[in-house]
Formats: C-alpha cells, structure tokens, sequence
C-alpha cells in the first residue's frame, strides 16, 4: 500500500513540475510570478523530479524546436523516425544533453526567456547527486516494500522525468483523435491523459500553443491548468495576455 502511494506521489508531483514549470512557463511563458516564486517553483521542480532533474533551459530551447518543426526530421523527438519509443528517448537524450552542456547550436528563436539556476543546476546535474537521489528511493523501497513485484516499480523513480516526456511524445504524435487540423501528427489521447495531468491534450496544444488550458471540449480536463488557476487567483502567479485563448 505505502509503495503504491509513494510511486503515485512522485509520479504526480514530477509530471505537474514538468507540465507547469518546464512546459507552460520556461517554454512558452503563459504565466509570470515574481522572481523569488520562480525560485520556489525551481526548487520544487528539482524536488519533485530527483534524479531525473531536467533542466528548464535545455528542456525550453529542445520543446520550442519540436513546435517549429512538429513530425520532421528536425524534430526532437517525432516518432515516425524511430522504430520503437527507446530510440525516441535515446535520440531525444543526446539532442537534450546537447543543449544542456551548451554544445549545440540552436537557432536565436529559441534562445532566451527561461528560467536559470547555475548553483541549483550544477548540484542538479552532477551524478553524485543523481545518484544520491536513487539510492534514497532505493532505501525507501527496502523499508517499505512487502512484495517483490513492487520493486518492479524503483527503476522508474530513477528516470521518472524522462519517461513522462517519452509518453507524451510517443503517444500524442501516435494514437487518438484529434479536434483540429493542424500540420503535424499531434492527437489527444484519453484516457491515458489523466496520468500526464493534462500533457495529452497534444492536437489541441499545437493548435493554439500559447492557451494556458489545453482542454478545449466538454469532455476534456486539464488537471494542471486547474491547480494554476488556482495558483493564480491566490496572486502566486498572473496570466500572461491572452494565455486564456478563445474557448474553441
């Protein structure tokens, strides 16, 4: 039971990081806060994610390039190139690390209006610390566990952070409907979106990528627009102009 609870918390808590602070604030900016929140939600989001930390400005520069050129060769990460979603991820890796040791080139559109860290990013990144981060889930897993099929379940603490994009990515260029015709291969796919918090509502996203809520139909729920609407009558958080986008 402990166990189940434990993947489910970290499951959730690193897809909303990734959804809200990697996704609609480094990448496209749809809201703002003040810079000592930016610093919270950046903490949280190392927290959340462990050892599988990404990197907002890697994961910002990789995510806008995907929006220019969505199911081509240029793409990141478009799964009609790739044989099976492990070569997508690995693929997807090399472009990411790339951009993370700064030895790629990407174009000036890209660059720029994303959140850094330098301290918090080098303890982030640095293996002792990953490795840190997976020997705590390990150690958590010997005291909780009381089965041995739960252990099934450690190795995706490990890579969590990397395996929400791989989802998204695979699925939502792969499988669904879709609710506009946009130029690229971009579905929704429910019911699996539930467990993405809101991420699979692909088709719709690249439709209108700047709208802070990814659900457009009635049946359509978008968790983590839900939690920032909240943040944002709080004042934790504002809006950016025309992040609300039209309804349909």
């Amino acid at each position: 039971m402990w166990i189940l609870v434990l993947f489910g918390t970290h499951w959730v808590l690193s897809a909303f990081a990734q959804s809200s602070f990697h996704h609609r604030y480094a990448s496209h900016r749809m809201f703002t806060m003040s810079k000592r929140m930016e610093r919270v939600f950046h903490l949280f989001t190392y927290i959340a994610q462990g050892s599988s930390y990404l990197s907002p400005r890697a994961y910002a520069i990789m995510h806008r390039e995907h929006h220019a050129f969505s199911d081509t060769e240029r793409d990141p990460h478009a799964p009609g190139f790739f044989r099976n979603v492990f070569g997508m991820m690995w693929a997807t890796a090399k472009k990411y690390s790339a951009h993370l040791k700064r030895r790629s080139n990407p174009e000036a559109r890209f660059l720029g209006d994303y959140p850094e860290w330098p301290t918090l990013e080098r303890i982030a990144d640095a293996w002792t610390g990953r490795v840190a981060w997976g020997a705590g889930y390990t150690l958590l897993y010997l005291g909780l566990a009381t089965a041995w099929w739960q252990f099934l379940l450690l190795p995706a603490h490990y890579i969590m952070g990397p395996i929400h994009g791989a989802i998204v990515n695979w699925c939502g260029h792969s499988y669904g409907y879709r609710n506009f015709g946009t130029r690229d291969k971009s579905r929704n796919f429910l019911p699996i979106d539930v467990v993405t918090l809101g991420e699979l509502y692909q088709n719709n996203h690249h439709h209108a990528a700047g709208r802070i809520n990814f659900a457009f139909r009635k049946f359509e729920l978008d968790p983590t627009y839900l939690v920032l609407r909240g943040l944002a009558k709080l004042r934790v958080i504002q809006f950016t102009p025309g992040a609300l986008g039209a309804a349909a």
